[in-house]
């Protein structure tokens, strides 16, 4: 009897570790240790497979971005980070009122938030005058949301101590990048639990205006604040915040026009990483994607916010609509949890859908029409790249796959095209893909999950760890021209150029560099 208590103890004090093991190995690797009756042999052999268990858990989590999440400054943090962005914001009002004082910092308050639900105006100064009157960057990943530059040459000289910043300041939270009109820059940020969009002189950072309310997007792993671009249309801006807050303002002074919450508004749920598609301007309707039954795609009246159209029940991604051309019908395009489709701007119909699932049905990445009838589009999550193909036969649009493959997997950042190369993010490492057939040419260069924008045959890069990069868009070699450290801290948003002045912007700190060709 005593045989057999101590046998099923045994197996009992087995069956304990491999438990433990499964759920925290280091506990697990201890407990094989202390087990008594075990050979030394057999507890070597078992370590070995402990801790190639514990490596293998390491790389998945860090994968998935739970690493990043654990390491990224704490909360705790955020209290200090929100006293210095007032202490900061205080001095250039105090400048701005005394342009005589010393102790200058650049910048300028020029209005107060509202820090309210409901849409409300705001008494804003007029900005600085300026005799550029550029609207050209007014979208996320610019004019045609490809992230090319074409506006003008850029100067590729740049030294090896890197660039001289124009400004430099703190921001508030969030990874939305901005959207340049009329000499202001604009972006939306996370300021305690406000939602702020915020209005900024180009040329010296100063606060021109700012429009807020109470909303706040907290999230461990992704972290917390706004995350879709706003956009620029016509004199007004369109603000999307974290949360579903929508609101349509005038771009000169702040002041609410119209707002809704898209979430409530249609009966949908926010996304565990919330709300991050810039809203697309078409006609006179404002495109936005709350996800809900009928309503995975909405159309507002930009103009008034009254509801036009709705279309779908696609569970949302976190990609922006875009509008293309493809098998001479214009379109929006667009990407949902598991398909890509074509939509009818006028009335939201569907013309064409062809499936891109990933894994968790997570999608973050810009398709990016190539010809009259195709696109290219890539995806991290265990998918990969695709060359699609829409064509028209008797009037009614498919999607065909030209080649699918895994040369190149974008997570959460979008490939630039030149010349019928891509060059992208492939997990973290800078890739160049032969679009017409799906070859790598070549993979070289770790930024890993930073972003990418196209200008003068060359490739602008912010890495996630905030460094600026130049590389030569040639699919012969990999070839970086210089790098340096831009920004402290992650930055996962997407830059911005306009008139030569190249912005960017993370969830601590905001600068602008003078790329024009001198």
């Amino acid at each position: 009897m005593q045989a057999n208590d101590t046998a099923s103890s045994n197996a009992l004090s087995t069956k304990a570790i491999l438990l433990t093991t499964i759920l925290f190995p280091p506990a697990g690797l201890v407990m094989l240790w202390l087990k008594r009756d075990t050979p030394t042999d057999k507890k070597l052999l078992g370590s070995v497979g402990i801790v190639a268990l514990g490596v293998l858990y390491i790389f998945v989590l860090a994968k998935v971005g739970i690493l990043s999440a654990i390491f990224t400054r704490p909360d705790a943090d955020a209290e200090s980070h929100y006293s210095a962005l007032e202490r900061h914001r205080e001095q250039q009002k105090q400048e701005a009122e005394n342009p005589g004082s010393t102790n200058s910092t650049e910048g300028t308050t020029a209005a107060t938030s509202n820090p309210t639900n409901a849409p409300a105006t705001t008494d804003a100064a007029k900005p600085a005058t300026s005799t550029s009157t550029r609207t050209y960057w007014t979208n996320y990943r610019g004019p045609n949301r490809d992230g090319r530059y074409d506006e003008q040459k850029i100067s590729t000289n740049w030294s090896a101590e890197g660039l001289k910043p124009i400004w430099k300041q703190p921001v508030g939270l969030g990874w939305a990048s901005f959207v340049v009109a009329d000499n202001l820059a604009y972006t939306i940020e996370q300021r305690r639990n406000l939602e702020v969009v915020a209005a900024y002189n180009i040329d010296n950072g100063r606060e021109v205006w700012t429009q807020s309310w109470n909303a706040e997007f907290v999230e461990s792993m992704g972290g917390n604040g706004p995350r879709a671009t706003p956009t620029w249309d016509d004199g007004k801006l369109y603000a999307l915040g974290a949360t579903g807050e929508l609101r349509c303002l005038d771009a000169k002074t702040g002041k609410v026009i119209w707002g809704k919450n898209i979430l409530t508004d249609n009966g949908a749920s926010n996304l565990q990483w919330g709300m991050a598609a810039a809203p697309l301007i078409v006609d006179d309707k404002v495109i936005v994607q709350p996800g809900g039954k009928n309503k995975s795609f909405v159309a507002y009246n930009k103009n008034t916010g009254a509801a036009m159209w709705h279309t779908l029940s696609d569970t949302q991604a976190y990609v922006s609509p875009m509008l293309a051309t493809l098998a001479g019908k214009r379109q929006i395009l667009a990407v949902t949890a598991n398909r890509i489709v074509g939509i009818n701007p006028d009335d939201g119909a569907l013309l064409w859908d062809y499936p891109w699932d990933t894994q968790m049905g997570i999608n973050c990445s810009q398709p990016i029409p190539i010809s009259d009838t195709r696109f290219f589009i890539s995806s991290g999550y265990g998918k990969g790249a695709a060359l699609v193909d829409v064509s028209d036969s008797g009037g009614k649009l498919a999607a065909r796959k030209i080649w699918e493959n895994t040369n190149m997997k974008n997570k959460f950042n979008s490939s630039v095209i030149l010349n019928g190369y891509a060059y992208g993010l492939d997990e973290g490492i800078l890739t160049c893909v032969e679009v017409q057939t799906g070859e790598r040419k070549w993979k070289g260069g770790r930024y890993g999950f930073g972003q990418i924008i196209l200008a003068s045959d060359h490739l602008i890069i912010i890495s996630e760890q905030g460094e600026l990069a130049l590389v030569k868009a040639t699919p012969d070699k990999y070839e970086e021209v210089t790098k340096f450290q831009a920004l402290e801290g992650k930055t996962w948003n997407y830059p911005a150029i306009a008139n030569g002045k190249l912005l960017v912007r993370n969830g601590n700190e905001m600068a602008c560099f003078n790329l024009a060709m001198q």
